[in-house]
């Protein structure tokens, strides 16, 4: 493992240095949460985006504590700098804090933060990628959303079921055998000039790369169409790709027996053009509309 300089409470110190209580309620309880995102020749690419969703997850966690861009910025730089980076991975995490032995139900004023980071290659050359159905079905979320939580139980056991293999992603369906998401992404495919993708009714999170996906979209031309869909409806599709804000659009070439474009998908291609174009300037999905190209 590469030894990196990470952040916790208020110091940048060395990953090996980092040490939070066991009575952190984010490891008693899975009282937690976290973004990814990726910076890009140090841009962090839609940042606005994953603090809004950061910030309304606290409040419905009961953390007490919000985040700006500014605030940010200030952390992430330096760490840039320290570990001598421009592109990187990042991943933000605010636990609930220490307390008591039993559930709390006040406000934790006082989260442990972590920001960890490592660095990444922009690659050239893309990877297509495998989906596999797992058998166990998608749980339901704890609230009345799924939250970017500690609560990973769910993926853990769909990943063992998979294997290690990283190109292959395995594809949920809820426990009504609708498609759902993989185990670290979003699902979209494509019909002639329509994007389908699974509604937030079926429990997904709402990854923030799947809602700057349907903007790109609908830019293009694409008819959006979001719901419940039964697999045998997926397996139509002319194209298919999943999304995640680290390995951005992932090319699908195949489902089970099932086969698709892959890498020579018309949409897939205009897709993965035209998401390079913003991630070293957008701050927000929002911005697009002001775009001048």
């Amino acid at each position: 493992m590469v030894n990196m300089y990470i952040y916790l409470n208020g110091k940048i110190i060395p990953q090996e240095e980092a040490f939070i209580s066991v009575f952190d309620h984010g490891f008693m309880y899975g009282l937690g949460l976290f973004e990814t995102f990726r910076v890009y020749d140090g841009h962090p690419f839609l940042l606005d985006d994953h603090l809004e969703r950061l910030n309304d997850s606290l409040k419905a966690m009961n953390i007490g504590k919000s985040f700006t861009r500014e605030e940010v910025i200030q952390i992430i730089q330096p760490l840039l700098e320290i570990n001598c980076l421009k592109d990187a991975y990042f991943r933000w995490n605010v636990s609930a804090g220490n307390g008591m032995i039993g559930l709390q139900t006040d406000t934790y004023t006082e989260p442990n933060i972590i920001v960890y980071l490592k660095p990444l290659i922009n690659l050239e050359n893309r990877l297509e990628k495998v989906g596999q159905v797992v058998t166990i079905p998608r749980n339901t979320p704890e609230g009345p959303s799924r939250l970017k939580s500690h609560h990973y139980l769910n993926n853990v056991l769909a990943k063992r079921e998979v294997g290690e293999n990283v190109l292959v992603e395995g594809l949920f369906l809820t426990k009504e055998g609708y498609v759902a998401e993989g185990i670290t992404s979003n699902i979209f495919w494509i019909n002639k000039k329509s994007l389908f993708t699974s509604s937030l009714e079926s429990g997904i999170l709402n990854g923030i790369t799947r809602e700057f996906i349907l903007i790109l979209a609908k830019r293009m031309g694409l008819t959006i169409q979001e719901g419940l869909y039964p697999l045998e409806e997926l397996k139509k599709a002319d194209e298919v790709f999943m999304t995640n804000s680290i390995q951005e659009i992932m090319a699908i070439k195949r489902i089970d027996e099932t086969p698709f474009k892959g890498l020579n998908g018309y949409y897939v291609n205009k897709l993965l053009t035209e998401y390079k174009k913003w991630t070293n300037q957008l701050w927000s999905r929002s911005e697009l509309g002001g775009i001048k190209e």
